[in-house]
């Protein structure tokens, strides 16, 4: 059958977490594709679920928050050759959302904060910065 991302182009979502302040929610990745970058929250997209589920989905896996309404942002078309990955990841954004974030998954994530967009860690994720530039663009 294969692995998405690997075998054939995986689906997979994202989720710009903002603050009122503008800052945005980071994790850095353990893992391919793209580990040691940080990156906003997201994964793949399972079978039979709306993107914009999967990343409310994976955004309360990977931070602990609770996430209300998302919108979507952007389309980030991805091919990592250093990871021979390819993805087509659907990004969202929001700002509904409660708690404090944690870092749930340790086994996937090595570092969670709070970071200005315009000033993000590096390096950043090639997702992250289509995301970034997606979200200056809206003003």
């Amino acid at each position: 059958m294969g692995k998405p991302g690997v075998d054939f182009p995986g689906v997979g979502c994202g989720l710009v977490i903002q603050r009122a302040d503008g800052r945005v929610l980071l994790c850095k990745r353990l893992k391919a594709p793209e580990a040691g970058h940080w990156n906003i929250v997201g994964g793949k997209v399972d079978h039979g679920e709306l993107s914009a589920e999967a990343a409310r989905r994976e955004a309360e896996e990977e931070s602990g928050l609770k996430i209300g309404a998302v919108d979507f942002l952007c389309l980030s078309e991805e091919i990592i050759p250093a990871d021979a990955q390819h993805w087509v990841s659907l990004i969202y954004v929001t700002r509904d959302f409660t708690g404090e974030p944690w870092l749930t998954e340790p086994d996937k994530l090595s570092e969670i904060g709070w970071f200005d967009p315009a000033d993000p860690p590096q390096p950043l994720s090639a997702f992250s910065v289509k995301a970034f530039a997606a979200l200056a663009s809206r003003g």
